[in-house]
């Protein structure tokens, strides 16, 4: 079975809210709530991922500084394995817009266990909880 790396982030605002995005028609697991990032390219670090991924996504700015890792997932799809690191940022330039089309929107930790999620991403959020 394949290995997957991807990067994930929770980008964590003022008021301790935390940005999910929704995956698009057409995509794979598509209308679920996920934190955004995406698969790394050859010989690109996890940190170099998010923040080439938040400005094409997203379209804002952040720096391999302003980003702490906090967990990681390892599940297996039928495909393949993901492991996923989740990285917190809170300090980025720009306002976060759905550059691909897809919905966001911000959210208390708490309120994250309520929303349809992927499956690796759900083990991540009690860390979240615990951290925000």
């Amino acid at each position: 079975m394949r290995l997957l790396l991807v990067a994930a982030c929770a980008l964590v605002d003022g008021d301790g809210r935390v940005l999910v995005t929704r995956r698009p028609e057409g995509k794979p697991l598509a209308g679920l709530w996920e934190f955004p990032g995406g698969k790394l390219d050859p010989g690109e670090t996890p940190e170099a991922c998010l923040v080439r991924e938040l400005r094409e996504e997203l379209g804002i700015d952040t720096e391999t500084a302003c980003l702490a890792p906090l967990a990681f997932a390892s599940h297996p799809y039928d495909a393949f394995h993901l492991l996923m690191p989740l990285y917190v940022c809170r300090r980025w330039r720009g306002e976060p817009e759905g550059k691909e089309g897809q919905a966001l929107r911000w959210a208390r930790p708490q309120a994250l266990f309520q929303l349809p999620m992927p499956p690796a991403d759900r083990p991540l959020l009690p860390f979240l909880q615990e951290l925000l």
